[in-house]
């Protein structure tokens, strides 16, 4: 089981930058694709980021949706169990809740089976 739990939430004025951090509390992160979502009322979550996992055979091996292209980066930090999102040049709608997600597999393709609680990002104009 992965528990994941996310961090770095807040409001910020548009152009600004945020860093989000989700943790997995498992011993098998190492094996665990990790991707970012982001979810506002009334719509579907929409997948924004992800990496694969040390050994994933993905090319390339991180994702980063048409919309956010150039201005968020996702790392990961294998050691310390964390996964990051930075966004830069932040926009308004770029408000939401921001999902850390996880799955059991290298490929950062598929289904994502584990979840975070969420954090709230509010952009101002």
């Amino acid at each position: 089981q992965v528990q994941l739990v996310e961090s770095g939430g807040g409001s910020v004025q548009a152009g600004g930058s945020l860093r989000l951090s989700c943790t997995a509390s498992t011993r098998i992160f190492r094996s665990n694709a990790m991707g970012w979502f982001r979810q506002v009322p009334g719509k579907e979550r929409e997948f924004i980021a992800a990496i694969g996992s040390p050994d994933t055979s993905d090319d390339p091996s991180t994702y980063v949706a048409a919309s956010v292209k150039g201005r968020f980066t996702i790392s990961r930090d294998n050691a310390k169990g964390t996964v990051d999102l930075r966004m830069n040049r932040l926009r308004p709608e770029g408000t939401a809740v921001y999902y850390c997600g996880a799955r059991d597999g290298s490929s950062w393709r598929d289904l994502y089976q584990y979840w975070g609680q969420g954090t709230q990002v509010t952009v101002s104009a």
